[in-house]
């Protein structure tokens, strides 16, 4: 794969536009994300075929044909309960001490526990006795370019009597999925309409598999689509009033891989 990333100076004006709206309260955490131009050797039937993901999803029609491979999950809902697993915090594994250096990460783990936040308050909208069951622990992604960590936490909720049998109630309650947009909501995701370049169309959407009683489910991300002859890597990062803008810009070029 080969990548071709927006340029810096037009992320650097994108960035700044959203520190500029936090910085007057209208927003604390924003989810910033491109389209970037990459060249693959493979169709994305084929790179779905031989990527490995938690979740992935090849899709064609007339208007649309793309490919991702999310390791985000949005809600796992397991009879009476939902879980839920944010993903705040990436880092390469080249970067000396990695593990040790994203853990301690003041930045990382402000924004991660904003996004618990978040998605703790969204699941309190449909359960009870919402709690965070594992806080800031790492997974390790391996890509066709090297190997990832990212920081996860798992929260829990058990689902209000009135909202039991009520799925589709459930994830109208809580979409979009707070870990794509920021909080607050609304007024973030006005904002991400104003500064990003291209409508998202599918991408940061969900999608996922219900057996009738279980649902399973991910956040649309790592998405591939191909336009014509060209094709597009949408990837980014959650932005806050303390984010390092070469870090970030950085970090949504290492989002732009294929997991082996």
């Amino acid at each position: 794969m080969q990548k071709y990333p927006i340029p810096f100076e037009i992320y650097k004006k994108a960035f700044n536009n959203v520190i500029k709206k936090q910085e007057n309260g209208d927003s604390y955490l924003l989810n910033l994300t491109f389209k970037n131009p990459i060249k693959i050797n493979f169709s994305l039937e084929e790179i779905f075929l031989k990527s490995s993901a938690l979740y992935k999803l090849y899709f064609r029609n007339e208007e649309s044909e793309f490919t991702l491979f999310s390791p985000e999950i949005f809600i796992n809902v397991i009879r009476d309960r939902i879980f839920t697993y944010p993903i705040k915090g990436t880092l390469a594994t080249t970067t000396p001490n990695a593990k040790e250096t994203l853990l301690n990460d003041e930045k990382e783990r402000a924004e991660h526990l904003t996004v618990v936040d978040l998605l703790s308050n969204d699941l309190n909208i449909v359960c009870s006795d919402v709690k965070v069951n594992k806080f800031c622990f790492i997974d390790k992604i391996k890509t066709n370019s090297g190997e990832l960590l990212q920081m996860v936490s798992e929260i829990e909720g058990k689902i209000k009597p009135g909202m039991a049998h009520r799925l589709g109630d459930i994830l109208f309650n809580i979409l979009p999925a707070g870990s794509i947009c920021g909080a607050p909501k609304r007024k973030t995701l006005e904002i991400i309409e104003e500064t990003e370049l291209d409508d998202r169309g599918y991408y940061t959407r969900v999608f996922g598999i219900y057996d009738g009683k279980n649902l399973k489910s991910s956040v649309m991300v790592r998405f591939i689509e191909s336009k014509g002859s060209n094709c597009f890597y949408r990837s980014g990062g959650g932005i806050t009033v303390y984010s390092d803008i070469e870090r970030k810009y950085n970090g949504m070029i290492d989002k732009i891989y294929v997991p082996n």
